[in-house]
Formats: structure tokens, sequence, C-alpha cells
């Protein structure tokens, strides 16, 4: 899973599948603004789930 790019930050998923758990890194102009922490079931978050924590980072932050 790679970074996406919305609104001019890059947001990077990484997780860990053994602890079923990962985080979003949230950058602005190569600077880090935040980290989303999420929890998972199964080999891999499913890509709605990201996205979905995308989308309510960007609404919070009217994006």
């Amino acid at each position: 899973m790679g970074a996406i790019e919305r609104s001019g930050y890059v947001f990077e998923p990484e997780y860990s599948v053994i602890s079923q758990d990962g985080a979003i890194h949230v950058y602005h102009k190569g600077e880090f603004i935040e980290e989303i922490k999420f929890s998972f079931v199964g080999e891999q978050p499913e890509l709605d789930q990201i996205e979905n924590l995308i989308d309510e980072f960007c609404n919070k932050n009217e994006l």
C-alpha cells in the first residue's frame, strides 16, 4: 500500500499484521503533521478503511 496524495497532503499508511494495528502518517510539504492510528482484522487493512480515515482527516481540517 503506497502513499496517497490529497489536497497537497501526503498520507503514508503502514501496518503490522501481527499486532493488527496501523497508522497513517500525514505530511504537508514534507513536514510531518499528524499520525492517525487504527486497528484492523485480517491480512491487511481494507483500502476503504484507509480512505475513510483520510476523508475524516480532510473533513476535520476542511481540506
